[in-house]
């Protein structure tokens, strides 16, 4: 049995329930299945060919070995029933109708095939009785490793394989020592199989896990838990294409905490940390909506992309931010601009048809945070605005209270 993953952090995914084999969270579980049956597809694709070569050898074997009248009944289960289910399922392999098809399908097709499988059985003789057990237990071992099965689906699938042998015995169709015999061996087969399929399905589990959680340490901050820089400029690829397929404005917001490095100065590091934390935290917080990415873009610096959002919603959004920290009422007695931590935002909009890049976006809220800090800080700036005392005069202090926020609930 492979050994028991490492115990779960505060952020990490939920746990495997082992006995049942299945991830605790519903999402999770899809999350597994969608990865697990892609990357099987090939391995799947190959097994059927490899089915389909075995239904016609055996044919081949069977008419040179074993020639005369019994031969019709199992000819008729072979190429009127497995034949074509192994075609069907091959085809559903293709990778355009994989994911939607084929487990649905081969979860009907393999007991179907089992039946057929058992069908042949009956017809065998006693000194075939040998080659009968060795056709069920391929069959068995086929369900167990080689369909693209979880566990579960291939322990139904067997058991409906079984199911028809016992009935097909319980009715006389075949002699009750030979019937003991074949039982027997699929029930050793089947319990072999079974804790090889466990085995196989609980390490795939536990390297998926594996591999979020290096995911995630790759691509997220290890102080705050937001994206870091790095993984925030590979995923704003992606979003600004789908916000360019889809003609959508893209707001940014580049946030610094003021007067960072005297805070650290004042009350240290751990604190600074902390305090990196909460302010990480709160911005999070407010960018809800399912397109919003937040990053720590620098030391104290963090970066806000939202596709979707136009002017008015990064507006609301500045303020939502600055009030959030405001309301985190962290002291910072080494401040000149308020005896709390506070942040100067930077804010841009692109529309279709602007210049359109994350590289612009930042240049353009780099320049308004800079504005936003020669005001005094404590406020944030919109890119393009005239300066102080026209239009945005107001921004700094006004728009930190929410009662006067206009569209707030967007990042609520």
């Amino acid at each position: 049995m492979p050994n028991t993953p490492p115990a779960a952090g505060p952020q990490d995914p939920p746990a495997l329930a082992q006995l049942q084999l299945k991830f605790v969270a519903g999402e999770l579980e899809r999350e597994f299945l969608h990865s697990y049956r892609t990357m099987a597809r090939p391995w799947v694709r190959m097994s059927l060919l490899v089915a389909l070569s075995t239904v016609l050898g055996f044919a081949v074997i069977d008419h040179w070995l074993l020639v005369g009248p019994r031969l019709v009944r199992p000819d008729v289960w072979r190429f009127g029933l497995q034949l074509p289910l192994v075609l069907i399922t091959l085809v559903l392999t293709d990778a355009r109708l994989y994911l939607r098809w084929y487990q649905p399908a081969v979860q009907v097709a393999a007991p179907l095939f089992g039946v057929g499988t058992v069908l042949m059985a009956i017809e065998a003789t006693p000194p075939q009785v040998p080659l009968v057990a060795a056709r069920l237990v391929l069959a068995a071992f086929y369900f167990y490793f080689m369909l693209g099965f979880t566990f579960r689906a291939a322990v139904r699938t067997n058991l409906l394989l079984m199911a028809a042998y016992t009935v097909a015995a319980l009715i006389g169709a075949v002699a009750p020592t030979v019937a003991v015999y074949s039982l027997f061996v699929l029930l050793c087969a089947n319990l072999i199989g079974g804790a090889g399929c466990y085995a196989l399905e609980y390490a795939n589990r536990v390297a998926f896990i594996e591999h979020r959680r290096l995911a995630q340490v790759a691509s997220h901050d290890g102080l705050t838990g937001v994206l870091n820089r790095a993984a925030l400029e590979e995923q704003a690829v992606t979003l600004w294409q789908r916000a360019a397929a889809g003609r959508l404005p893209v707001s940014l917001l580049l946030i610094d905490i003021d007067h960072f490095k005297a805070y650290n100065d004042r009350y240290g590091h751990q604190a600074g940390d902390r305090c990196l934390r909460q302010i990480a935290a709160a911005i999070q917080a407010a960018a809800r909506r399912p397109l919003d990415l937040v990053a720590r873009y620098g030391g104290e610096e963090f970066i806000v992309v939202c596709a979707g959002a136009d002017r008015s919603e990064a507006v609301s959004a500045a303020a939502a931010l600055q009030h959030a920290v405001a309301a985190l009422a962290i002291a910072h007695e080494a401040s000149t601009t308020q005896p709390h931590v506070t942040v100067s935002i930077g804010v841009t909009t692109l529309e279709p048809g602007d210049v359109y890049s994350h590289e612009h976006a930042v240049r353009q809220a780099d320049l308004a945070l800079y504005r936003a800090k020669e005001r005094g800080r404590d406020g944030w700036a919109f890119h393009g605005e005239p300066d102080a005392g026209t239009a945005s005069g107001g921004e700094r202090r006004g728009a930190a209270d929410p009662a006067r926020i206009p569209g707030r609930q967007s990042l609520a």
